[in-house]
């Protein structure tokens, strides 16, 4: 037997005893979709989430996340940055004032560029408390989605006030419908995490 026919046959054994075709009638959910979870503190739910992904989650007040962002990169080790050309220049001051190497995305970075970078750093669309899970939507703070997977350490700014969301839904609120999006639990499989808020 091949090992697609394997598969086929494990896929078939498995679904045996699946008599309804339409799978919302045969898995009837419990909850509907962008109604607001019961979450007294959305923030400390987010930061609480994202740590069990692992993820070091550094709180600060706005004009202290340039300095936040310089000294996670500095923790993780990392001895160089890209950053996509929409972050505060602030951001790429504090980076290269802590003796880290700053790349930019302009012109386009190749991938065996990007994997030789230690970190990516960004902003985000908007945080999602229920999962912790980040959402980009690739606007100019975020580059494109190459700089938040390819360096090993994801450095990102995961919300700014008012940014973050309880409520489940097909999209979050806050991102840019126009654009397509990447959700990002608190730790892709393989990245050390570091997130400032």
């Amino acid at each position: 037997m091949s090992a697609r026919e394997d598969i086929l046959q494990k896929v078939r054994t498995a679904i045996q005893d699946v008599t309804e075709e339409n799978p919302t009638l045969d898995v009837p959910l419990s909850w509907s979709y962008g109604q607001p979870l019961a979450t007294a503190d959305v923030l400390a739910d987010f930061v609480e989430k994202v740590r069990d992904y692992r993820a070091t989650v550094v709180r600060v007040p706005a004009p202290q996340v340039p300095q936040a962002i310089a000294e996670a990169l500095t923790a993780c080790g990392a001895a160089s940055a890209v950053l996509p050309t929409g972050v505060p220049a602030a951001w790429a001051a504090a980076v290269e004032a802590g003796g880290i190497r700053l790349h930019t995305d302009e012109p386009t970075l190749s991938h065996q560029t990007l994997n030789g970078i230690d970190a990516g750093v960004t902003g985000a669309a908007v945080a999602m408390a229920d999962s912790g899970t980040i959402a980009l939507d690739h606007s100019e703070d975020q580059g494109r989605r190459a700089l938040s997977l390819l360096p090993d350490v994801h450095v990102r700014r995961a919300s700014r006030p008012g940014r973050e969301r309880r409520s489940r839904g097909h999209r979050p609120v806050g991102a840019c419908p126009a654009r397509p999006a990447t959700h990002k639990p608190g730790s892709a499989e393989g990245q050390r995490p570091a997130t400032s808020s």
